[in-house]
């Protein structure tokens, strides 16, 4: 058997690839800054016009907001600054459709002392009401229901 010489990949000479930078639209970015929870860069890119609440995507507000780590500071923060409760995505989901469908019973709360609609139905005409967990003994005393509305 012959013997093997070491092999490395590890080239000594730079680089002749120009180095790349990538840039995202200001909405990738403010979505990011909500998943990670970062409430100074969130205010930040509103007050400075970098996205507005009414141009970002539909889905940004509530769908990113109750995925992110801050889930209520973000909501707050969002509302104080402009964010509309009742926005709907392209499915006709609002912010309580979220809350209530992904067991955030403390977002619920504060979109409803806000005034956020009960009734409001989405596309598949479902009501926040209708996507809470039926064990979920917060959301039933939030919505002042007994088990037993639940049950077919």
């Amino acid at each position: 058997w012959p013997s093997r010489l070491a092999v490395s990949c590890f080239h000594s000479w730079p680089s002749i690839k120009p180095v790349r930078n990538v840039h995202f639209p200001n909405d990738i970015v403010f979505q990011d800054y909500v998943r990670q929870g970062e409430l100074e860069r969130i205010g930040r890119f509103i007050r400075t016009k970098r996205v507005s609440l009414d141009t970002i995507y539909h889905s940004a507000y509530p769908h990113t907001v109750l995925r992110s780590f801050c889930y209520l500071e973000c909501v707050k923060l969002l509302v104080k600054l402009g964010a509309d409760i009742t926005q709907r995505d392209e499915d006709g989901w609002t912010a309580l459709h979220m809350a209530c469908s992904d067991g955030f019973p403390e977002i619920a709360k504060y979109l409803l002392s806000l005034g956020a609609d009960t009734e409001a139905e989405n596309d598949c005409g479902e009501k926040p009401i209708d996507l809470i967990d039926p064990d979920s003994k917060e959301f039933l005393e939030l919505f002042g229901v007994g088990t037993n509305t639940f049950d077919s």
